[in-house]
């Protein structure tokens, strides 16, 4: 972490001896390339902000509760590489929770930062609001303990050396980190400090070259290996690394679900997404029967393997971690990913590509114009519209499945909470990409229940002037929670009022280009119109699907795993 070596073995010649607590926090955070922060006011963070105030360089941008700031941060942090997010004590710390979980689960790497009570009150244990009246103030420092991956009460003896680690850690492990500073103390000079750089972690050459090894024996034997891209390939900034070792082994690549929009889906070796039983038969039957997986940055979650009926063939199967390689049953600890990934295309393994020319579901635009919405319909209009360089945010759902299988062209980020999953993630988030990313096109593709979570962002969103393309999906309640729940029918509490969604622009105060489209011609042209539109304004598509339970292959292909689940139960 060069930038960060610098500023944290300043000594007081270089004149850090005069700067605040805040504006030294502010300057490791300029460092890192963070321009924004994102958050809510509150009396405990007041002098944080009017620091922040007079700060050239980094600017406030406030969000409408510290959930949806959370969320925000998450999506800015997944394009910008890091972000922060300011809250005060209690109230907004906890607000904030579940959004720094997901980005701990998700590995987003963030800098919560907490205003916090004057230090001689909290010294004095008194009675402060915000609190739960025990006079206890390091509580809500313990929560956050268990859900960071590194936190720090600051002062101006030890912030030189804090924020510096906090940043390190935040970066390395890809995870969330909290700081939490007495509001007092923000304005104080900080105490020059001296401390040797932390050395960066880097991999054991003989556990290398032992892994190394190992692969190299079970490529020998192999003549249909495979690689398979998940998540943390796209958290740990492997993209390039994964794209090199593809095109050097010249084999199928499948993308797991998680790891949608790690690797670049119009490359000639990529076959589509691997989702166990859910998905293309294809893609299982050229991961499943490989005699070599190559999987990178994997999460074996239940989401993620289709209700684990992903089945690789542990034996076979080279596990490559950020910091660790599994290769069938043997641990290589202290490898990084990097070195493998370029240890394995040095052995020089060459296949023969791809067999046939891989089928992706939706290319193939069907239906006529006056077709009503259905899953067949929409999905392969969607995946014509994309374009290089767009952001696509998909919501925890039925669009989650569903944009899972539409083919991405090159240099789309992609942004989805895969294992976290907390529906009404993606408005927030999306609202945090148009911050990150002004000058690229974001498209949100999110459910009428998902957004009555968080439907608040709309209102940042025109009020900062960002202007994403908002696709409502109106299928008349929680469609995912239906199909997850194969005991009951008709369940009342997965059903939600009705929204006048293309009026949420004009009651937030602002414009945009609103639509509500019933057939696939009306959706036709609102996509060619919006395109227009979204220079000038916000837009929002709201979609009244034909059908309310009408949904992608891979969730019918879920629905009937668990109601054969559910009858087997009941019959032991």
């Amino acid at each position: 972490m060069g930038t960060m070596t610098a500023v944290g073995s300043s000594n007081p010649q270089a004149g850090t001896a005069q700067k605040t607590l805040g504006q030294y926090l502010f300057d490791c955070l300029k460092l890192e390339g963070i321009t924004e922060i994102f958050g809510v006011a509150g009396d405990y963070n007041f002098t944080l902000l009017d620091a922040l105030e007079q700060y050239n360089g980094i600017r406030f941008v406030s969000g409408r509760n510290e959930l949806n700031s959370g969320y925000a941060a998450d999506g800015y942090a997944r394009i910008k590489g890091l972000s922060a997010l300011i809250t005060t004590f209690g109230v907004g710390e906890l607000s904030a929770c579940n959004a720094i979980a997901g980005a701990n689960s998700e590995h987003v790497p963030l800098i919560h930062i907490v205003g916090a009570p004057p230090e001689k009150d909290q010294k004095e244990h008194k009675m402060m609001h915000h609190t739960l009246m025990n006079g206890n103030f390091d509580l809500f420092h313990k929560v956050y303990e268990l859900i960071t991956a590194y936190t720090a009460v600051l002062t101006p003896e030890n912030a030189e050396i804090e924020i510096p680690a906090a940043i390190r850690m935040a970066k390395e492990k890809k995870k969330p980190v909290y700081l939490v500073v007495a509001n007092d103390l923000v304005s104080k000079p900080i105490m020059a400090r001296s401390e040797p750089a932390a050395p960066r972690p880097t991999s054991n050459l003989k556990t290398l070259q032992a892994a190394t090894e190992h692969v190299r024996r079970l490529l020998e034997r192999a003549h249909r290996p495979v690689i398979l891209v998940d998540v943390k390939t796209m958290r740990f900034g492997l993209e390039t690394a994964v794209r090199h070792l593809a095109d050097a082994m010249n084999v199928p690549v499948a993308t797991m679900m998680f790891g949608k929009g790690a690797f670049d889906e119009t490359h000639r070796n990529y076959i589509g997404m691997y989702e166990g039983s859910f998905g293309s038969t294809d893609v299982q039957t050229t991961v499943e029967q490989a005699d070599c997986v190559i999987a990178i940055g994997m999460v074996s979650a239940d989401n993620n393997t289709a209700n684990f009926t992903a089945k690789l063939n542990p034996l076979v199967t080279v596990d490559i971690q950020p910091d660790m390689v599994k290769v069938a049953e043997a641990e290589y600890p202290n490898v990084l990913a990097a070195n493998m990934l370029l240890a394995v295309q040095k052995i020089g393994y060459k296949g023969q590509g791809v067999a046939e020319k891989p089928t992706f579901p939706y290319d193939q635009i069907t239906g006529s114009a006056d077709e009503p919405l259905t899953a067949a319909v929409y999905y392969p209009r969607f995946q014509q519209m994309l374009q290089e360089g767009d952001i696509v945010i998909a919501e925890t759902g039925t669009f989650y499945n569903g944009m899972a299988e539409v083919r991405l062209p090159r240099n789309v980020t992609y942004i989805a909470q895969g294992g976290w999953e907390s529906i009404g993630y993606a408005t927030p988030s999306a609202y945090g990409a148009s911050i990150a990313a002004p000058n690229r096109r974001v498209l949100l593709f999110t459910g009428d229940g998902s957004l009555q979570l968080t439907a608040q962002e709309i209102s940042s969103m025109l009020y900062y002037e960002c202007k994403p393309i908002i696709f409502i999906l109106n299928n008349d309640g929680y469609t995912i929670e239906k199909y997850l729940n194969v005991k009951t029918e008709n369940q009342p509490y997965n059903q939600i009022p009705r929204w006048s969604y293309t009026k949420l622009a004009e009651a937030f105060g602002g414009d945009a280009f609103a639509l509500t489209v019933r057939t696939y011609g009306e959706l036709d042209q609102a996509i060619i119109q919006a395109d227009k539109e979204r220079a000038g304004r916000l837009c929002i598509i709201e979609m009244i699907a034909a059908d309310p339970m009408d949904a992608p292959e891979n969730m019918r292909r879920m629905r009937n795993y668990l109601e054969k689940q559910e009858k087997r139960r009941s019959q032991n």
